[in-house]
């Protein structure tokens, strides 16, 4: 639409609005100031909405913006705060949230009869020039709405100090959107790493603009106990600490006698309940997990008698080696981390801290643990042996079930229900639990084929610290998730029931990230397609529509200074032998418009250097390859450099 219609029918509304002429004429020179200079701003929503048209024209968000709230509902009243909060430290402009309607607004509104397209958590969006009018069912359809009315503003809106000669203009559009999934979550490992209060608050903003729900808040494990469990002071005074290393995760040498610890940290009840109250009003709730019966050796510094083995010197895992792993899975435990399920001390340890925890988090799940149980010292301890026989058990994974069902009775004894990873299903999974499948899709199949309910959360495609380009330039780790491939992962399998997929999520495990940079690194943009994997309809997502928004996001990081991979821009390298016996090289990458260049000759390549067309026959006596990527005539990617010994190790047998 023409600026003059648009001033033309900006007129007309107020007027019928009955503004009074002064206030008509001052917003038509404010409106006409911005408007005749905007341009309407590229649409790069992440998830992909489920109906989105363009219209013409952009609504001119000015100083004079009011965000009009009804009466009477203070949640929306909150979203209106949000909002308003959000936009300011980039613009300076610090709206009013008023209930009274302005000549520049934007109208939060509940609807009066429910909309049934749009379910709980869905809204509609509708930006003309001379409004902005987000309406939903409930508040959290609210709340996702203003995420995307933050994604149409321009770019600079990430900023956390003031933007100059920006011109703030929200591109005409109007957008019907819902979830595909309730459970959209992300999961934080902070026993590897101690992440802060502020930290974590940080992190649950970043997921809170790309409409997660669900914070898996992964609290314990072998290298740290990081909450306050009253009754039991030693899981943090003890189980919290460990002695300081650095480097490699794996690698770091075992405590010295004597040797004090001094790193880690634990979240006190007071700062888990404001850390629950903080995603609550970002409309996320908090997934608490309890990783036991293995996982434990936090918990046994802390108190020896909880493990088979009682040794008093058990001291919390400062990331050294503890395990050897034999492939399929199978591995021997070097150090017994895992709780004895024969003795009734056991059960009232685990009373006491389900207790505390069920009343920290009000969420209706509580999160077991359940993985990686190793049960070498079951299958030596005598009273271990004994329970199997007076219980007519035939196997540890009996023994572990044992000890779940147990366990899930507690947790459903607060009120509260039980979910775990995938192995809460050998042996025999606990009536009415939920499964949370790592290990692949096969858990989540077999869980739905009994009945459960299911999250997917599979290791190849929705682990966020995995290798996410050429394992040479990227931070060490143990296997490959590309953005590709995680995009492409669908939570629901052939052959299940629907129904029975509570949603989709992405985990981030932090044996490698020590600082939030690190694990910004490793959680996007991957953690953006698992965003659209949770929110997105199947028939709706596109490859080649999602990388363009990714790479919109990426500006949008750079703006508000989050750190971010750009792996999808590094060759990605196969090789072969020819009958010949000479390496051949074939490139490719994962987006496209990527130009890559190369060398043979030791030299560092750039554009000017070999471009690459077809597959390279490397010559004999060629001892280093180099390729780097271009795109739009810029450098996109990482240089990676590979010996000719490197490229023969990746010769595929």
């Amino acid at each position: 639409m023409p600026n003059t219609c648009r001033l033309k029918n900006m007129g007309n509304l107020l007027t019928t609005m009955n503004v009074p002429h002064c206030l008509v004429t001052l917003a038509l020179v404010v409106v006409s100031t911005i408007a005749v200079h905007a341009q309407a701003p590229s649409v790069a929503i992440i998830p992909q909405p489920v109906s989105l048209e363009k219209g013409q024209g952009t609504f001119p968000l000015v100083s004079a913006t009011s965000i009009v709230v009804p009466s009477g509902q203070p949640d929306v009243q909150k979203i209106g705060t949000y909002l308003s909060d959000e936009i300011q430290p980039a613009t300076g402009y610090q709206l009013k949230v008023t209930e009274t309607l302005s000549p520049s607004a934007i109208v939060l509104t509940l609807n009066a009869q429910p909309d049934a397209a749009l379910g709980e958590e869905g809204y509609r969006l509708e930006a003309t020039a001379q409004q902005i009018t987000i309406a939903a069912n409930q508040p959290a359809g609210l709340f996702y709405g203003v995420q995307s009315l933050l994604q149409l503003l321009p770019k600079e809106i990430e900023s956390d100090t003031k933007a100059e000669g920006v011109e703030w203009a929200i591109p005409a559009v109007t957008i019907t959107d819902a979830p595909r999934f309730g459970w959209r979550g992300i999961m934080l490992d902070v026993s590897r790493h101690f992440y802060t209060q502020e930290e974590v608050k940080a992190f649950i903003d970043h997921i809170a603009r790309y409409k997660f729900n669900r914070f898996h808040w992964h609290l314990t494990d072998d290298q740290g106990w990081r909450v306050e469990i009253k009754s039991l002071p030693k899981l943090t005074s003890v189980g919290a600490w460990r002695v300081p290393r650095v480097g490699r995760w794996g690698n770091h040498a075992p405590p010295a006698k004597g040797e004090k610890a001094t790193d880690g940290g634990f979240y006190t009840q007071d700062d888990i309940r404001e850390v629950v109250q903080y995603a609550k009003d970002r409309y996320i709730e908090i997934l608490p997990e309890i990783d036991v019966p293995g996982h434990s050796m936090a918990a046994i510094a802390a108190y020896p008698e909880l493990a088979c083995t009682e040794d008093p010197n058990a001291m919390v895992n400062p990331g050294s080696k503890f395990s050897t792993w034999h492939g399929n899975g199978k591995f021997t435990m070097h150090i017994d981390n895992t709780l004895d399920p024969s003795e009734e001390d056991t059960y009232t340890f685990m009373d006491k801290v389900m207790t505390e925890v069920a009343q920290l988090f009000p969420f209706e799940y509580i999160h077991m643990g359940g993985d990686e149980c190793y049960k070498g010292y079951w299958e030596k301890d005598a009273s271990c042996q004994a329970l199997m026989k007076q219980k007519g058990m035939k196997s540890a994974e009996e023994l572990q079930s044992y000890f779940s069902k147990r366990v899930h009775d507690i947790i459903t004894s607060k009120g509260k229900k039980t979910i775990g990873w995938d192995e809460i299903l050998e042996g025999g999974l606990p009536k009415g639990a939920a499964v949370m499948s790592w290990r692949g899709m096969k858990g989540g199949i077999e869980a739905a084929h009994l009945g459960a309910p299911v999250v997917m959360s599979p290791s190849p495609m929705a682990y966020l610290d995995l290798y996410q380009g050429d394992p040479s330039v990227e931070p060490p780790t143990y296997s490959m998730a590309r953005l590709k491939d995680s995009y492409a992962w669908d939570p629901v399998p052939e052959g299940v029931k629907s129904s029975l997929i509570l949603g989709s999520q992405g985990n981030v495990w932090t044996e490698q990230l020590a600082a939030p940079s690190q694990l910004q690194y490793m959680m996007y943009p991957r953690a953006f397609a698992i965003a659209e994997i949770g929110w997105t309809a199947k028939n709706q997502k596109s490859w080649e529509g999602f990388v363009p928004r990714v790479e919109q996001h990426m500006a949008r990081f750079d703006e508000a200074g989050i750190n971010y991979a750009r792996s999808i821009y590094d060759a990605i390298i196969q090789v072969k032998k020819n009958p010949a016996g000479n390496l051949v090289v074939t490139l490719s990458t994962e987006v496209p418009g990527v130009d890559l260049y190369y060398t043979l000759d030791n030299s560092l390549p750039n554009q000017y250097y070999n471009p690459y067309k077809e597959p390279i026959v490397v010559p004999k006596g060629v001892d280093l390859f180099r390729v780097i990527s271009y795109r739009n005539g810029e450098v996109a990617g990482k240089m990676i450099s590979l010996t000719a010994e490197e490229l023969a190790k990746r010769v595929k047998k």
